[in-house]
């Protein structure tokens, strides 16, 4: 059975950080208000939950399934979509997470490929992808290509190929890969009713002008509101005004990737332009030192502000 709701997944959708106590525990009384922040502040209308951003690999499975309910809760009626990453290098964890995402109402599911024993064709990816969504026939089903953590290069295009036949679920990819060639021909191939969400937050202008129909993206939870300016200035042919606001993301990042930019600068970044307490990473991550942390804020009031 295909999902009964067709609602194409646009615009900007937040990858969610994890918030963590001090002793690296998850801190589900945050995501109230990080909701609130997301929709009062950026105007976000979709999350994408333990994902890469979220540390979804270093977290239990009953962690990632109590996360994803505070998230479906607090986010009920206020956001368009809460698609819940169920990726795992198990395939029977993936299907029980996917499992529990139909239960608490998510509004879709995505997976990663396994990266420890890799798949080394599109057939076998495909095949994994298939067993996952399987486990929640009626949720929307998204793969998530991320090659620079999974090691996984298999050309996308190859991957969805007839891809319905297998997944009558499918509606789309989360394409983080930099590969414009493959994304093309994503776009190209891409059915009415899949969404091609672009995950490459300093080159999404580019995405766009490939035919993205949205994006997925860490930077968002704290510059989603210039970005959705860069959206509308891009469908207005204000080409000038995109490429500017572009520019600015790719300065912030230029800065922060010169000075050891991973997910736990990146979560720090979000808790200080945000005044949310989102924690340290989990090992081993390591937090961000208070020196570096103070540059990246300075650097980003002197660009944003």
């Amino acid at each position: 059975m295909a999902p009964g709701d067709d609602r194409k997944v646009t615009g900007l959708v937040a990858a969610t950080f994890t918030p963590l106590d001090a002793q690296g525990e998850v801190n589900l009384s945050v995501i109230g208000p990080y909701v609130d922040y997301l929709t009062e502040k950026h105007g976000i209308k979709g999350i994408f939950v333990n994902g890469t951003t979220g540390e979804s690999m270093s977290l239990s499975v009953a962690e990632r399934k109590v996360l994803a309910e505070e998230w479906c809760l607090r986010a009920k009626g206020r956001m368009d979509n809460v698609i819940i990453h169920v990726g795992c290098m198990s395939l029977k964890d993936s299907q029980d997470l996917a499992r529990h995402a139909a239960k608490i109402g998510a509004d879709g599911i995505a997976a990663i490929s396994p990266s420890f024993f890799k798949p080394r064709t599109a057939e076998a990816l495909r095949r994994f992808l298939q067993e996952v969504a399987s486990a929640a026939p009626t949720l929307p089903f998204y793969y998530y290509q991320i090659p620079s953590f999974t090691g996984v290069n298999v050309p996308v295009r190859d991957v969805i190929e007839d891809i319905e036949k297998l997944i009558p679920s499918f509606r789309g990819v989360k394409f983080s890969g930099s590969d414009l060639l493959d994304f093309g021909q994503c776009v190209g191939y891409s059915q009415p009713h899949w969404s091609v969400l672009y995950g490459v937050d300093e080159q999404l202008l580019a995405g766009l002008a490939m035919g993205a129909n949205g994006a997925v993206g860490s930077t968002y939870n704290y510059v989603g509101c210039y970005v959705n300016e860069m959206i509308s200035a891009f469908e207005t042919k204000d080409l000038v005004k995109a490429r500017t606001i572009q520019s600015k993301i790719q300065e912030l990042l230029r800065y922060a990737i010169k000075l050891g930019f991973d997910t736990g600068v990146n979560k720090q970044l979000m808790s200080d332009v945000s005044g949310l307490h989102l924690g340290p990473p989990r090992l081993p991550l390591m937090p961000c030192s208070p020196d570096l942390a103070q540059l990246l804020l300075q650097k980003y009031h002197s660009i944003f502000d």
